[in-house]
């Protein structure tokens, strides 16, 4: 039972840190959503894509060809990989775009619940994309289903908590929200590559994004302090 645990606890950490991934995407996709639906847009589409990660667990256990060559050297793992990657850099460049040229954030017209149901959609498909390598994994540490399981579940739930107040705190700041986005393309780059058999460590890749947010801090330090220190000595 000990050991269970233990196991239980890597697991929510392994799908804690790349949840990482999750929240930047759902803070990109739901600024498209007028803020009234914006929580409903993250509880369902949090919700569905835990169902779908539970549903792709029991399918993998039952297609072991999931890995084995079907185009070439390329299996089915690998082509989603590689459509994904794809999917991730072109939506976090256009959204560079629309950020950059200040155009309009989302439709408070007919086309609100077609931006929603979008929205919502594309949550759950980068999750499946994002699922993959974490479900192989947990499977690989474990053939305990009730351990995976509630692992999924743990950890959707803490995304859940965290979603909405670091969403927020993206959105409101532009050069935090651009630099989520770069890193979703070296995100993308780097799943695409995982789908061409091109392994990149993953230290390669959180250790500049922790140093570039870490630098963003000190920069929003910096305007928030001078931003006092001016409030105060204006007469």
């Amino acid at each position: 039972m000990t050991d269970s645990l233990v196991l239980l606890a890597l697991l929510i950490g392994l799908e804690l840190v790349l949840g990482i991934d999750n929240i930047l995407v759902i803070s990109i996709l739901v600024s498209k959503i007028e803020k009234a639906k914006r929580d409903f847009a993250r509880v369902i589409g949090l919700s569905l894509a835990m169902i779908v990660r539970i549903i792709m667990l029991f399918i993998l256990l039952k297609l072991a060809s999931l890995t084995n060559p079907v185009i070439s050297k390329f299996s089915i793992r690998d082509l989603i990989l590689m459509a994904g990657g794809m999917f991730l850099l072109w939506k976090a460049v256009s959204e560079i775009h629309h950020t950059i040229e200040q155009e309009e954030e989302y439709d408070n017209n007919s086309g609100g619940s077609a931006v929603l149901t979008a929205a919502i959609s594309q949550i759950v498909l980068l999750d499946i994309v994002f699922s993959i390598d974490s479900v192989i994994t947990a499977i690989g540490l474990t053939d305990k289903i009730w351990v995976i399981i509630t692992a999924v579940i743990a950890s959707f739930a803490v995304l859940l908590f965290f979603a909405k107040p670091v969403g927020e705190f993206i959105l409101k700041r532009p050069s935090i929200k651009i630099l989520a986005l770069s890193f979703l393309i070296t995100i993308g780059i780097t799943i695409f590559m995982e789908g061409m058999h091109k392994h990149v460590p993953k230290a390669y890749i959180y250790l500049p994004m922790g140093f570039a947010l870490f630098v963003e801090a000190l920069q929003l330090r910096y305007e928030h302090n001078k931003a006092k220190k001016k409030k105060i000595y204006t007469p």
